[in-house]
């Protein structure tokens, strides 16, 4: 160990040991089945899907993190410095997990990916783990979540977005459904989906295969004849798909996504659109609302971004309001965003870093620009040095590709990424890098 202590979803060789949150591809980009750089630490669940995900990794590597535990990496295991870790849910998708450093750097928590809702019993139940386990320590830094940190992003609960997408599908009985879902994760919308309709629901095969690894054995089949309602990759989700199917039969698309739920506005520094809308040529789609109920998650009036295509605001990320808790909660020092490479960058002090304990003067709302080759072009990477810790997030490097799916040629849907995301904590010894 020369130049690092720990890295969490972050993949470059130096570190002594390398923490991964949950397996989502954005938080793995460097990670392969020929990884040997160090040990990987990560939760059951997430060890347990490692090698489907990799095939041929070394298992030897993989070292299982117990949710609610504390655990020590010690001189005696081969660890430079005496390092504690405790693992919290979560609550993002499958594996996720939150983690919580103690050491001679003080004691730091990276959130990886998380949504604690108010109303979420698992979320509740985390929460309550994690202030026992800070009792009275003070948190030097947060690793944030800031996917949704801008007061714009109003979104309804995840049971509330569930019961919309339910409502939708019982609203048109003739219709075949076509949902855009993540490899991973949106189990528990799917399972909802199911029961409420008394049915199953069409997977691709290799999703079927992560769906029976997480014991969801009876939910899913890869026979379209049984069911009307298909989960389909969001790369496979586009308006041409939609409209070619519907030549063959009357079809809808539902796009579970908090992206184009804008419900504030700002007077500066408005964020707005969807990846929908960034995807395809403009006066195809509408910027519409729903009217939402949230005391029961009644749809008002829906007007639909596209003749065949709703989107349904189901966000496994926390809104800004549950963020805001979050913050007011374990009230940091200060806060660094894990989400660096995405139009919708905020910089998370600028809107709470009044909830921290040290003052510090207000942050940028975004980063500035520079310029390149001639041409302004925005900078949204957060390499930044503080106390020991390094982030370097890689470019985000955007790619169209064509495809088939269910016989129809589509376009890759461009969803926004946060590539090489993650924290890199130093060992004090170490000399800090540009």
């Amino acid at each position: 160990m020369e130049s690092g202590l720990i890295s969490v979803d972050r993949w470059a060789k130096g570190s002594s040991a390398y923490f991964l949150t949950h397996l989502h591809s954005d938080h793995t980009h460097g990670l392969s089945s020929s990884w040997s750089n160090g040990p990987l630490f990560c939760s059951r669940l997430t060890a347990k899907l490692i090698p489907f995900k990799f095939p041929n990794f070394n298992l030897s590597l993989i070292r299982v993190l117990e949710i609610g535990s504390w655990h020590a990496l010690s001189p005696s295991s081969g660890f430079p410095t005496t390092l504690h870790v405790f693992v919290v849910d979560a609550c993002h998708c499958p594996g996720s997990i939150m983690l919580v450093f103690r050491g001679e750097f003080g004691c730091r928590i990276c959130t990886g990916d998380f949504r604690w809702e108010p109303s979420c019993e698992k979320a509740r139940m985390a929460k309550e783990m994690l202030v026992a386990a800070l009792k009275d320590d003070v948190v030097d830094v947060v690793y944030i979540d800031n996917t949704y940190s801008n007061p714009i992003y109003d979104f309804p609960t995840r049971q509330i977005a569930a019961n919309q997408i339910i409502d939708i599908i019982l609203s048109h009985p003739d219709y075949d459904i076509i949902i855009g879902i993540n490899t991973l994760g949106k189990e528990d919308l799917l399972l909802q989906i199911s029961r409420a309709l008394k049915i199953k629901i069409w997977v691709w095969p290799e999703r079927l295969q992560t769906m029976h690894l997480l014991g969801f054995n009876d939910t899913f089949t890869t026979n379209t004849t049984l069911t009307r309602v298909r989960a389909v990759p969001q790369y496979s989700f586009s308006v041409d798909t939609l409209e070619a199917l519907n030549t063959m039969r009357p079809t809808i698309g539902i796009m579970p996504s908090a992206l184009p739920w804008v419900k504030k506005s700002l007077q500066k520094g408005n964020l707005s659109g969807s990846f929908l809308t960034s995807s395809f040529k403009r006066g195809r789609l509408s910027s519409n609302s729903v009217q939402i109920d949230e005391q029961n998650g009644a749809i008002g009036p829906l007007n639909k971004f596209h003749e065949h295509i709703y989107s349904v605001p189901y966000s496994d990320h926390s809104n800004f309001a549950e963020i805001e808790d979050f913050i007011r909660l374990i009230h940091p020092a200060t806060l660094k965003g894990i989400v660096s490479s995405s139009s919708c960058y905020i910089e998370p002090m600028y809107y709470f870093g009044r909830l921290c304990r040290v003052n510090q003067p207000i942050q940028l709302l975004h980063k500035p620009k520079r310029e390149e080759n001639g041409k302004s072009v925005g900078v949204v990477s957060t390499k930044f040095s503080f106390g020991g810790d390094y982030v370097e997030p890689e470019r985000n490097k955007g790619k169209n590709f064509k495809g088939k799916f269910l016989g129809v040629r589509v376009s890759k849907l461009s969803i926004l990424r946060r590539k090489n995301r993650g924290a890199k904590i130093l060992d004090n010894n170490s000399p800090e890098q540009d």
